[in-house]
């Protein structure tokens, strides 16, 4: 599974991918973000989590810098995840790292049947 964000046109890198892109056309390629190493922006522990979500539950927001790894002029791409661990400072370097079941599957209001269970965790590197 990838972690894929969208490349446009312009030159642009977008995550979570949009079937538009800022200038209104559709993606060129897409970017496999799992293959990269991340920084942390900032994070949380949430003790108070939904129906299924493990707790206490670490998030960060982290942020790609791609522009030397694909030769691209652009700001950094940045996605809010779960941690594998509390145990993170803001700009500590993380990598994603593929998980079956983000969350338990079944618990919560919608169809089980419906829902992608599986997704990315940030991991200290």
């Amino acid at each position: 599974m990838t972690m894929e964000a969208y490349r446009y046109a312009d030159g642009t890198i977008g995550f979570p991918g949009h079937h538009l892109g800022p200038d209104g056309e559709e993606p060129v390629d897409t970017v496999d973000l799992s293959e990269f190493t991340a920084t942390v922006v900032t994070w949380t522990t949430s003790t108070a989590t939904p129906p299924g979500v493990r707790e206490p539950n670490h998030l960060a927001i982290v942020e790609f810098d791609l522009e030397d790894a694909l030769e691209v002029d652009q700001p950094p791409v940045r996605a809010l995840g779960q941690l594998t661990t509390g145990d993170v400072e803001t700009g500590d370097e993380v990598r994603p790292i593929y998980v079956e079941e983000l969350r338990e599957p079944g618990v919560g209001i919608k169809v089980t049947e419906s829902q992608a269970w599986d997704g990315y965790r940030f991991e200290p590197v």
